[in-house]
């Protein structure tokens, strides 16, 4: 049963990764790569994924759909938490001491620094409708139209 249990987590890690870098999401799978990603100027969405029922029912279609706007950022980057350690770490340590951990989540950041946050707490229990919306918001804010 453990053998099972551990190919089916597997699988769904690998489509929940793919479903991002599908949708145009550059996966950061170390600390190197999350710095060198961070030093680009301008604007990113940096999702932070997970296997759980509120990333894969709301969260990563959101992160998918909210990308069709005017105004987005320049680049679309993801680590993946319990998956990716050392990435996810390195990613919330750049983040600041404001950021507040939690997967799923997303944060924008600009020129590197964070300028937004969207939190499990604002994604568990809403639709990907209003998620997408807010993510919007910070788009609408800090990124220029493309």
């Amino acid at each position: 049963m453990n053998m099972d249990f551990n190919l089916l987590m597997n699988d769904m890690v690998v489509q929940a990764r793919q479903e991002l870098v599908t949708g145009g999401y550059e996966q950061l799978q170390n600390g190197e790569e999350v710095v060198e990603a961070f030093k680009q100027p301008g604007t990113a969405l940096v999702m932070i994924n997970s296997v759980c029922g509120c990333a894969g029912g709301i969260a990563r279609p959101a992160a998918l759909h909210a990308v069709h706007y005017d105004k987005r950022p320049n680049r679309l980057l993801t680590v993946f938490a319990g998956q990716d350690k050392e990435a996810t770490a390195q990613a919330r340590h750049l983040f600041g001491e404001d950021h507040l951990p939690s997967s799923p989540s997303f944060v924008l950041i600009k020129d590197g620094e964070m300028v937004g946050e969207i939190g499990r707490h604002e994604i568990e229990g809403h639709d990907p409708m209003s998620v997408i919306t807010h993510i919007q918001s910070l788009f609408e804010e800090h990124c220029e139209e493309i």
